[in-house]
Formats: C-alpha cells, sequence, structure tokens
C-alpha cells in the first residue's frame, strides 16, 4: 500500500496516515522528554475529577501546558495542590493525539521552595484571622477531670501509643480514637470529618460524647503537616463545641489548628499531660488535706470541750437551784389543809345564800309570769297566722280568675301554631320531592355509566370471560395448567371446561342472526338501582 501512494505521489516525500503521524510524533516528544521536570504555577485547578485524576495547567509569564495527575499519584501527593501556587513538577511529557495536545504526566508534585508555603499560610492565617477564628475569646478552657477523651489521629503511629501510654501512667479514663490519615490527599478532609463526627455525638447515646478532644501527629517537614493547614480543618477546630487540644508536630512546629484550638500542646505527649491530672499527686492532695481536716477537727473537739468545761465551773450547783423551788414547795404544803378548810366553808355559805331563795311562792310567781308571757306570744301569732292566710286567699283569687280565661289564650295560640305547622309541612313535602326527583335522574346518570363500563357490555359482543377454580379471572394462556377446570361466562350463562393441549383455531363462518322483532308495546322503564 505505501508503495502504491509512493509511486503515485508527485514528490519523493512519505505519505502517512494522521494516526500514524500522531503516533509517531508521540513516540518522538515521549522519547526525547521521557523525564522532565517542570516550575510553574497551577491554573485551572478545581480539584480530583469523579474519576480520581486531576486536570490542570502550569504556567509562567510567557507559556502554558496542560498537566494531569494519575489517581494514583494523586493519592501519594504530601500537600493538596491548589490554585495560583508555584510548583516543581516532574514526569514525563506525552501527547494526545484525539485533539493534537501535548501535556505532561506529573509523577511528583513539591511547592517551589518552604517560602512559597509559608506565603500561602501566612495568606490563609490573614484570611481566618479576619473572621475571628483565631480570636482568643472563642476559645474555652480545658475540663479539669474529662471522664472521656477523644482522639484524632493515626491508629498505627507512635503517637497513640504515647498518648495512651501517657493517660493511663497519670489518670487513667476512656479515651475514644478516631483513626485518621494525618498526610496525603484526602488527610485534612478525614482530620475535619472526625472533629465534626466527635461533636455530633450526643449525651447518653452509644457512645460517650467526649468531654475533650486531642488532635495529634508526629513531627515532620512543611509538606508532611500541610493537611493541619488545611482550611477545613481550621473551620472545624474552631466550630467545635468540645475543648480541642492540637499537638501536631514538635515543639517548634506551627500549623493554623494552632491558632484555632484552645489549647496548644508542643508534643503529643504533652497533650496528655494537659489532658488529666496526675492521679498519684492528687491522691497525695487528698490524703494531705484529710489529715489536715482530721487534726482541725481534734484540735476545735479540745477547744471546746475546754470551754465548756469552764463554763461549768460558773454554773451554781444542783442544791443551789433547787433550794428556793423547794422551801416554796414546803410554804404551799404546809398551807394547804387551810386553804381546803376554807374553800368548803366558802361553798357552803354560797349554797345556804342560795337555797334560801329556794320557796313554794316565789316559784309559783315565776311560773305565771312565763305562763303570761307564753300566751301574749301565742296571741301575736294567732294575728300573724290570720294576716298569711287573707293573702295566700287573694293569691288563689287571682290565679283563678287568671286560669278561666287560660283556655282562650291557648287555643289561639295552638290555631297559630296549627296554621304555621301546616305551612312548614307543605314546604317539607315541597322539597322532599324536589329532593327525590334530583336524587333519582343522579341515581339514573349513574346507572347509565355502570351499564357502560360494565364488563356485560363486552360479553354482549361475542366475547367470553374465563375463570378458575377460585372464580379469579385468567388473563393469559399460560396461567392454566393442563386439565385444570374452568369457567367460562358468555353473555347469555357460564359453562364449565376442562384444558387439553392447545390447538390452532380455525376460522368459523359468520351466521347472520335472525333479527329480533322490534317491540310494538311501550319501552319498559329500567332499574333505578
Amino acid at each position: 500500500m505505501s508503495s502504491f501512494f509512493e509511486s503515485d505521489s508527485p514528490s519523493n516525500l512519505t505519505e502517512y496516515s494522521v494516526s500514524e503521524l500522531s503516533g509517531s510524533i508521540k513516540r518522538t516528544v515521549e522519547q526525547a522528554f521521557d523525564q522532565v521536570r517542570v516550575r510553574g504555577e497551577i491554573s485551572g485547578y478545581r480539584g480530583p475529577h469523579s474519576s480520581g485524576h486531576a486536570y490542570f495547567a502550569l504556567k509562567d509569564d510567557k507559556a502554558r501546558i496542560d498537566a494531569v495527575i494519575w489517581k494514583g499519584t494523586m493519592s501519594r501527593l504530601k500537600f493538596r495542590p491548589e490554585e495560583g501556587m508555584e510548583v516543581i513538577a516532574t514526569g514525563k511529557v506525552t501527547t494526545f493525539p484525539g485533539s493534537s495536545k501535548y501535556q505532561i504526566v506529573i509523577e511528583t508534585l513539591e511547592p517551589a521552595g518552604a517560602g512559597a508555603l509559608m506565603a500561602l499560610i501566612e495568606e490563609r492565617k490573614r484570611k481566618l484571622g479576619a473572621e475571628g477564628l483565631f480570636d482568643p475569646a472563642r476559645k474555652r478552657p480545658l475540663p479539669y477531670m474529662p471522664r472521656v477523651i477523644g482522639v484524632v489521629t493515626s491508629p498505627t503511629g507512635a503517637v497513640i501509643r504515647d498518648i495512651l501510654h501517657r493517660i493511663s501512667d497519670r489518670f487513667p479514663v476512656h479515651v475514644i480514637v478516631w483513626p485518621v490519615r494525618v498526610q496525603g490527599e484526602g488527610s485534612g478532609s478525614e482530620v475535619a470529618a472526625a472533629i465534626e463526627g466527635f461533636n455530633a455525638f450526643t449525651a447518653g447515646g452509644p457512645i460517650a460524647r467526649p468531654d475533650l478532644l486531642i488532635v495529634a501527629r508526629g513531627g515532620g517537614s512543611l509538606e508532611d503537616l500541610w493537611s493541619f493547614n488545611d482550611e477545613a480543618v481550621v473551620r472545624a477546630a474552631a466550630n467545635s463545641q468540645i475543648p480541642l487540644i492540637s499537638a501536631v508536630g514538635h515543639e517548634t512546629d506551627w500549623t493554623l489548628i494552632d491558632y484555632a484550638s484552645d489549647q496548644r500542646a508542643p508534643t503529643p505527649t504533652g497533650a496528655a499531660e494537659m489532658a488529666v491530672p496526675v492521679k498519684a499527686d492528687l491522691e497525695a492532695g487528698v490524703s494531705t488535706l484529710s489529715a489536715r481536716l482530721k487534726a482541725a477537727m481534734t484540735r476545735q473537739m479540745d477547744n471546746r470541750r475546754q470551754a465548756v468545761r469552764a463554763l461549768t465551773r460558773a454554773l451554781p450547783s444542783l442544791d443551789q437551784l433547787l433550794a428556793l423551788p423547794r422551801r416554796r414547795f414546803d410554804e404551799a404544803s404546809a398551807g394547804l389543809g387551810r386553804g381546803l378548810q376554807m374553800n368548803t366553808a366558802n361553798k357552803r355559805r354560797a349554797f345556804e345564800r342560795t337555797a334560801a331563795h329556794l320557796r313554794p311562792d316565789v316559784l309559783s310567781n315565776r311560773i305565771n309570769e312565763r305562763r303570761q308571757k307564753l300566751s301574749e306570744k301565742m296571741t301575736r301569732a294567732e294575728r300573724i297566722v290570720e294576716r298569711l292566710v287573707q293573702r295566700s286567699a287573694s293569691r288563689v283569687s287571682a290565679a283563678d280568675a287568671s286560669l278561666r280565661t287560660l283556655p282562650a289564650r291557648l287555643l289561639s295560640q295552638i290555631h297559630r301554631s296549627q296554621d304555621r305547622l301546616t305551612g312548614l309541612s307543605g314546604r317539607a313535602d315541597s322539597a322532599l320531592l324536589a329532593d327525590l326527583r334530583r336524587r333519582r335522574s343522579t341515581v339514573a346518570a349513574h346507572d347509565r355509566i355502570l351499564q357502560s363500563l360494565s364488563y356485560r357490555n363486552v360479553l354482549k359482543r361475542g366475547y367470553a370471560l374465563v375463570r378458575d377454580e377460585a372464580g379469579l379471572p385468567i388473563k393469559a394462556a399460560a396461567a392454566l395448567s393442563l386439565n385444570q377446570a374452568i369457567a367460562i361466562e358468555f353473555a347469555d350463562g357460564s359453562i364449565n371446561a376442562v384444558t387439553t393441549e392447545g390447538a390452532p383455531v380455525l376460522p368459523q363462518p359468520v351466521k347472520k342472526r335472525a333479527e329480533k322483532p322490534a317491540p310494538t308495546g311501550p319501552p319498559k322503564q329500567g332499574s333505578l338501582f
């Protein structure tokens, strides 16, 4: 084929297909730029694609080159690329034949010097500080003796072992570890999600809500600690409702989470020491205070005992206290006999004075006076009763006169009520007849609709309805089995049948139906129901 084209070509140039030319260019570029190192500014970065790959460009003040980071390489990066960051990319240059473009496939990516990262950190620090996330007023005091501590760190590193060991030595408490990645792509999102997850715990839930959080990581370079400069991590730490200690890196390492946390620890071990007190020191302090309390109570009791003894020496003796009451008692007992005799004599004289007034004539006078008063009261009562009887008789006369005129008033009211009832009865009959006609017309309309929708009208056109033994309709022949009893319903009745093997249906000649004679009488009225 190649020789044929060469023979027909007007020149000596070799003719290539588009695919051959693109493949040749691809091989040439990849061989010439197999491993290159490019410095430039990230442009057009929108994060990883749904496939996990990242597509963006590297540019300087004069040129631009497309770049791609495959999913596997993306997970191994020590920091997350950001728009506008100056980086040094190492990889190979290749072409994309589908659109005549060339690009660099990045294998490693690093910031263009620590100065660029520090400038980025300072810019982010100013931005978040302007929002008030680093305000000291937002920071909460750490609980003195937390019952549950939540730790956000890697479950496989030495950091978690140091924290657990230090807490168990000082004051053993319940520790909940939220395992996360502390380095690489996506580690910042995991740390932020862990802080928010601990805050989402509810008191009394299946997992105890921590009283204190520790976000910890061992030391490393600026790139290794870059996840803790992530904006999502800083916001999660600042918004945490649980007091948080940041223990990232060594004492000289500073990240943005240190400014947003409630307390910064120089090392993870220092965070454990901040989190809990020393149990032995507390027990020694309690023992010292208990001994001092016992000694103070003993001294207080001795002082009170001495004060009571001093007061008892100033009190008089028992004989001195009872001397005066005893003398009064003896004097009263000595005069008791004379007092009884005098009291008896006084009572006897009073009785004799009263008995002197109890003579028969005095009693008769008093009885006569009482009888006279009683007769006067009876006379006044009789007059009062007569007046009451007269008043009652007048009221009865008035009531009798009113009752005599009552039948005439009742008859007039009855006639008026009868007239009103007759009018209401006529209106009710008219309303009932109108309502009955309206309901009859409605029922007739519904009956016509039911008749038009009834499946029996379909049967009248020559169709049949097949039912099984349970009386349920059969919609397909596949639902029947051999020798199964069925019922076939026609328009004029039903028959029973048994299924057999299928056979082709032969067309039958159509017979003309005999025309029915037209009805001679008047049409019968159909049922309303």
